[in-house]
């Protein structure tokens, strides 16, 4: 697959199976102007047509690390811009969830710890860095992002 060796550690909690490919949601960064659609699943088919959701990651909106990996020089490439604070909303069927980004890390392709399970919803997007590079990058950039509570969150819940 595109991301090598970039693949989450297996979670203990139960998910709904899912099939390479298919629709999980939306994602929205506003200030940076992401908005694409997001698929089950990290083949280069599936990060040709969206940002994956990387199996064996908790799936957005749930409890622990969902994690969404995307390419450089298509659906992440504005990733190079985010801050701090940055609005994420990733919107499925189960609803519309807000993220606040906390940091970025620039890490070694090996280094999943990233994608850890946690005990909070946080989203991690993973995408290859340098965002310029010509060929295969080296290493992923990396964004994390925690749930804002839809009761405190500015706008209100739903």
């Amino acid at each position: 697959d595109a991301l090598g060796s970039f693949h989450g550690p297996a979670v203990s909690q139960p998910r709904r199976p899912k099939v390479e490919g298919t629709l999980v949601g939306r994602i929205e960064i506003p200030r940076v102007g992401v908005s694409a659609i997001v698929l089950e699943g990290i083949t280069n088919k599936t990060l040709r047509r969206g940002v994956g959701h990387i199996p064996e990651t908790s799936l957005p909106g749930a409890e622990g690390n969902a994690g969404l990996a995307g390419h450089r020089d298509s659906f992440f490439r504005a990733l190079k811009d985010i801050r701090e604070n940055d609005l994420i909303t990733v919107k499925t069927l189960d609803g519309t969830f807000e993220y606040r980004v906390e940091w970025t890390q620039i890490v070694q392709p090996e280094d999943t710890q990233v994608l850890a399970a946690t005990g909070e919803p946080v989203l991690t997007l993973v995408t290859c860095y340098p965002f310029y590079y010509v060929g295969s990058a080296p290493e992923r950039f990396i964004v994390r992002a925690r749930r804002s509570d839809p009761e405190t969150a500015p706008g209100g819940g739903g």
